[in-house]
C-alpha cells in the first residue's frame, strides 16, 4: 500500500473530537454552497484531510481496544 500523503501540521495535531467538528462545518460549507470553484476545492481538501485525522484516531482506538482484548 502507497504511503498516505502528509496531514498538514495544524490537522495533524487535532484530536478526534475536533478534526470531527471541523469536518462537519467543512461539509455544512459546501453544501450550502456559494463558494468560488477555489474555495470549494480548498475546503474538500481540508475535509479530505481531516477524514484521515479522524480515521487514524478509530484506527488507534480499535488496535488499543483489541490489545486490551488479547490480553485481558
Amino acid at each position: 500500500m502507497a504511503d498516505a500523503p502528509a496531514l498538514p501540521e495544524d490537522v495533524a495535531q487535532l484530536g478526534y473530537e475536533q478534526a470531527r467538528d471541523q469536518l462537519v462545518e467543512v461539509v455544512r460549507r459546501l453544501e450550502t454552497g456559494g463558494a468560488s470553484l477555489e474555495e470549494s476545492l480548498r475546503l474538500w481538501e481540508r475535509g479530505e484531510a481531516l477524514a484521515t485525522r479522524c480515521q487514524q484516531w478509530l484506527d488507534g482506538a480499535r488496535e488499543r481496544l483489541e490489545a486490551a482484548r488479547v490480553q485481558g
